[in-house]
Parts: structure tokens; C-alpha cells; sequence
């Protein structure tokens, strides 16, 4: 059987003990050496990269991560990668639901009346199903959002994660700042990074165990055998870009 990239980690194997995410910016400096004087230029640049490290662990738990970074070749080949904290949101949109009972009862031994029925007109349903509302723009530090609750107060908070593209194209973003919606369930949420290609109406955004594109940033790999028969795993990666 091939290999197919981008791979899934092992962690239904055994999970991530640690984590180390790491933001970077490409921001140029410039300092009189008589003023002190700065000019400060931002450039496009913005990406992730994190060290990553499994538990001690037995062969049978460990030699999966093994096999998972020889199939990666070196930087050849992608993967993807979240917060292990940060797979719901703490916002308010993890408790959203996507339909409400319009009518009928439930009977004494616990079952529905054929009489029930469920509402389907959207305007009467609170969704947890964003969408990007309209065509945006690259570089953009602001996604503008559609399909959320209507008035509601902290959808999205601070440190809160999305993905935007799925697979090949998946990337992670945080948000900067608590997210509200107006009237028709619309919001701006800044994010880091800026999304590096334009964004198309109606792209859905998963709002829920969130991730990106990486890529191991070393072409050489190593693991620790230990004379206590215990495999140690780690590695770091970069976002794929």
C-alpha cells in the first residue's frame, strides 16, 4: 500500500506528552546608533513550527511513531498537526446546535410521536457552521465570518483555534481577540497567522480540533532505546508553506 500525504500522527496509538508551539514573524529592524531612533518594517512572513515529544513508552506504543516519521522522509512529507489542548473552543459556539424541535411529544415508554417534526426554515435555527462571507482577500488579518449565532456574545475567545482547507491545503489560525456576532450572525475575527492565499465565499471553517500543514524540519531522525525497554520520540517540524 502507498503512502499518502498528508499522514495523520498515531496518536490513537499514544498521545503527544508535550508540545511546544512556536509563532514566528519576519519583522526587519532598523536603530540609529545616535537616536535610538527604530523603523519597523512587517513583512508577509508568519508561520508555525513546534518540537514535539511522546512519553516513554513500550515498543509495542513507540515503534508506530517510529514508522510515522520514516514515512515522512525527511522534510518530503507533510502531516497534520494541532494544540492537543486547544481541539474545542472555549467560546460560546461549542454549545450552538444545528436544529430545535418544532413541535410533537414524547410518549410515556420514552419514544417520539410520529407527529414530530423538525424545523428547517435557517433563519429559526442557531448553526455552528461558519462560513467565510465572501471572497477575501491574502494577507488579510481579519477573516470576515458568516453562519454563526445571531447577537451572541464571545463565540470565539482569545487563543481559540481555526482551520481553513482541508488536507493539502489545511492551516492553522489563532484568534487574537473575543468574537461577537451582529444581528445576522456575521463577525470579523482577527487571526495568526494571516491566511496566505485568497479565501473563497461560502469555504467552510472548522472550528474544532483545529490544524495545519507541517512538515519535520530535519532530514535525520532519532529515537532513544532505553535498557529499560522504553522508546523516546521526538522530533520537530515546521508548517508547510
Amino acid at each position: 500500500m502507498s503512502i499518502v500525504y498528508p499522514l495523520d500522527m498515531p496518536t490513537d496509538v499514544i498521545g503527544i506528552s508535550s508540545i511546544e508551539l512556536r509563532a514566528a514573524n519576519v519583522v526587519a529592524v532598523s536603530e540609529s546608533p545616535f537616536t535610538f531612533r527604530q523603523q519597523v518594517f512587517r513583512h508577509q512572513g508568519q508561520r508555525w513550527s513546534a518540537a514535539i515529544g511522546i512519553a516513554p513508552v513500550n515498543r509495542e506504543f513507540g515503534e508506530p511513531w517510529v514508522a510515522f516519521l520514516l514515512s515522512l522522509e525527511g522534510p518530503t512529507g507533510t502531516f497534520l498537526l494541532g494544540d492537543p489542548l486547544g481541539a474545542c473552543p472555549q467560546g460560546t459556539i461549542k454549545d450552538s446546535v444545528t436544529w430545535f424541535l418544532a413541535d410533537g411529544v414524547w410518549r410515556d415508554e420514552g419514544l417520539w410521536d410520529d407527529s414530530f417534526s423538525w424545523d428547517e426554515d435557517a433563519s429559526d435555527l442557531i448553526f455552528a457552521n461558519p462560513f467565510v462571507d465572501g471572497a477575501q482577500a491574502a494577507g488579510s488579518q481579519t477573516i470576515d465570518v458568516k453562519g454563526l449565532a445571531s447577537d451572541a456574545i464571545g463565540v470565539f475567545a482569545p487563543g481559540d483555534y481555526i482551520q481553513l482547507g482541508a488536507g493539502a491545503t489545511a492551516t492553522l489560525h489563532k484568534i487574537l481577540t473575543s468574537v461577537d456576532t451582529d444581528a445576522q450572525g456575521e463577525a470579523s475575527i482577527p487571526v495568526w497567522p494571516r491566511p496566505r492565499r485568497a479565501l473563497v465565499d461560502d469555504e467552510p471553517i472548522v472550528f474544532e480540533d483545529a490544524k495545519g500543514l507541517f512538515r519535520l524540519s530535519m532530514n535525520e531522525q532519532a529515537w532513544d532505546i532505553a535498557n529499560n525497554l522504553r522508546y523516546g520520540v521526538s522530533f520537530e517540524a515546521v508548517e508547510a508553506t
